[in-house]
């Protein structure tokens, strides 16, 4: 417990977490003065029209779901310019789940229900940095000044200190996204509330907005522990973010590039964006233009999915991974 504790002082102590938690209060202050400033309260003759407007568009959609049922049936014939899925119950607004509303034909109104998810990924996305550069640089500048070597002295068990590190750094980490995320989204619900309007949060809208949360955290805990063993295994915070520069450069750019010179198939399937956008979103569809060029006769869907699953295997599998090999070459390591 005393290990513990002399390693949160030690991190609240850095002054690198600090200038990035300052900078993260100002991302999110300029954020929301932004979103303040921008917005009013709409008038009554502005919901009437939008309201007006809305109504407009779902007559359209009734309309349309009503000539692909004519048309399937024989009754109507098809002009070129219509659509016609497979089952024009794809187009049916009554089992929509997104109909037109009068917020959507709001101009300078911040409404919150269409902006929360948005607003959840920037979150999320800045908390990944935040975690992967904290994590890096809390190791990597121990490991290069020696500071672990004196701490070893006071507590000579290395997978202890090292745990005792790492653990310091991810319960930090949940408790800091927990308190930015509440902050940070119930302030654009009090402005919602005062300078614009909530929208429709009825339904699913929060069991969808929090797992999606949820599985934000998990990717901000995995980015930190991420670059905490990157830098391990490198003995320095510089190693971490070479590693990530070269991945994105020779990888995701470099081997994409390849790939599709190469005409690969399913090329979105072996970067590691992919799965992760999966995981965070829940389920991403991607195309391969490759699939339909072969002569396919009829009709041809060149569309694959990746879901949250294969995103959790991918992350989880990589994180624990380094993990373990930076505990075992830590362990094995000459510090000095």
């Amino acid at each position: 417990m005393n290990l513990v504790r002399a390693e949160l002082e030690r991190l609240a102590a850095r002054r690198f977490v600090q200038l990035m938690v300052v900078l993260l209060a100002a991302a999110f202050a300029v954020t929301v003065v932004t979103t303040l400033g921008g917005s009013h309260r709409p008038t009554g003759a502005e919901l009437g029209r939008a309201q007006a407007q809305a109504a407009e568009e779902v007559r359209r959609l009734e309309l349309a779901h009503d000539r692909c049922l004519r048309i399937k049936a024989g009754t109507l014939t098809a002009d070129e310019n219509d659509y016609l899925p497979r089952d024009c119950a794809q187009i049916d607004p009554a089992q929509s789940d997104t109909l037109p509303t009068a917020s959507d034909y709001l101009s300078g109104v911040f409404v919150f229900a269409k902006e929360a998810e948005p607003l959840l990924f920037f979150l999320i996305a800045f908390l990944a940095l935040f975690g992967f550069l904290v994590g890096a640089s809390y190791i990597g500048a121990d490991l290069n000044s020696g500071g672990v070597v004196n701490l070893l002295l006071w507590r000579p068990r290395r997978p202890t200190v090292l745990a005792a590190k790492l653990g310091t750094l991810l319960g930090g980490l949940l408790a800091l996204s927990v308190l930015a995320s509440v902050a940070y989204l119930g302030s654009f619900w009090l402005i919602g509330q005062a300078s614009g309007l909530t929208g429709r949060t009825g339904g699913d809208f929060w069991v969808t907005l929090g797992a999606i949360w949820a599985r934000g955290l998990v990717l901000v805990l995995a980015t930190a522990a991420l670059g905490f063993a990157v830098a391990t295994l490198g003995r320095h915070t510089s190693a971490a973010l070479g590693t990530v520069a070269a991945y994105v450069v020779v990888w995701e750019l470099g081997a994409r590039l390849v790939f599709q010179i190469l005409e690969v198939g399913r090329p979105d399937r072996f970067m590691l964006s992919s799965y992760l956008a999966a995981w965070l979103n829940g389920e991403v569809r991607f195309w391969d233009g490759n699939a339909c060029s072969t002569g396919i006769s009829g009709f041809c869907d060149g569309s694959y999915t990746l879901t949250w699953v294969s995103g959790m295997v991918v992350l989880l599998g990589l994180t624990a991974a380094l993990v373990a090999a930076a505990f075992t070459v830590f362990r094995r390591r000459d510090l000095i």
